[in-house]
């Protein structure tokens, strides 16, 4: 395998662009599908498609991507799937973020990255279905390469039933490669979607993994493809059985406030926040997580 990984890269790219067209053509066919309730005679809502590019501090900053967003659909309220590979030198705070996270003595010597991935987070019209997150990426240096991402579903009205069917869907795809895996993977992400300041979870959990490499670069690929090939069986039948629910004000008004944790966490704690805006990326892409309404009491 060459230092610069040129083909391993193309295909890591590739494959998150052909997972977001995926969730793209599934998502706008749960907004055909919707024909009931208060929403449903208005068109079914479409993504509007942007272009984003990184705008970094050194002259060998490029890179950028696709930026899918859907507002005031049927079934969505607020939808965002971006792809993006970018590329250059890292400035001063990502090195010093990057080597706190691995064992990289190297990284102000060449400061040099290339990063592709996916991100998705999802905000719904219905109380009673939940809002989710997802996103799966690759990262190289000089110094080393890995794979990170998960999915987790944040509901605001919980029910058991779909929290275990969401989980249950992760573990089987985790379990083709390693059956550690999940148990490794859903304790990571209960940890990681702890939000301090409030002293609970954001929502019931998924799974999370960074920095994975095991050495074996196909297995690993093989291993974060199928984590986001576990993404739509997860969440579309959870989403299809709760999104015709009827909902109150009280219902409405309990979203509003989840949402308002939402934001919290990913504002002060998510690192991939802090990574997109310190190394010039698209503000709006990296923003895309937050919701179009929340509440705080």
């Amino acid at each position: 395998m060459t230092e610069e990984m040129q083909e391993e890269k193309a295909r890591a790219s590739a494959w998150f662009r052909e997972l977001r067209d995926r969730i793209v053509e599934a998502f706008e066919g749960l907004e055909d599908r919707q024909t009931e309730g208060p929403f449903a005679d208005q068109p079914p809502g479409r993504f509007e498609v942007t272009e984003t590019t990184r705008a970094g501090e050194d002259a060998e900053d490029a890179g950028g991507g696709l930026m899918s967003v859907m507002r005031g659909g049927r079934v969505f309220e607020k939808v965002g799937v971006n792809v993006s590979t970018v590329y250059g030198r890292l400035g001063e705070r990502a090195q010093a973020a990057m080597m706190a996270r691995k064992d990289m003595p190297g990284m102000h010597d060449d400061p040099r990255f290339w990063a592709s991935g996916i991100s998705l987070v999802a905000h719904m019209q219905n109380p009673h279905t939940p809002a989710v997150h997802m996103n799966t990426r690759m990262f190289w240096t000089p110094h080393g390469w890995w794979f990170g991402g998960g999915s987790d579903l944040n509901p605001c009205i919980e029910y058991d039933d779909d929290t275990a069917h969401f989980h249950y869907v992760q573990k089987q795809h985790c379990d083709r490669h390693d059956e550690t895996f999940y148990s490794r993977f859903k304790a990571w992400a209960d940890e990681y979607f702890f939000v301090p300041h409030r002293g609970r979870a954001r929502g019931v959990g998924g799974i999370f993994l960074d920095d994975h490499n095991t050495g074996d670069w196909e297995a690993d690929f093989a291993f974060i493809q199928d984590v986001g090939r576990a993404f739509l069986p997860a969440f579309l039948p959870v989403t299809e059985k709760r999104m015709g629910t009827p909902w109150d004000a009280q219902e409405k008004d309990i979203q509003l406030i989840h949402r308002g944790l939402y934001a919290e966490y990913n504002l002060v704690y998510d690192r991939g926040t802090k990574f997109g805006l310190e190394t010039g990326h698209d503000a709006n892409a990296v923003l895309m997580s937050l919701p179009p309404m929340a509440k705080w009491i």
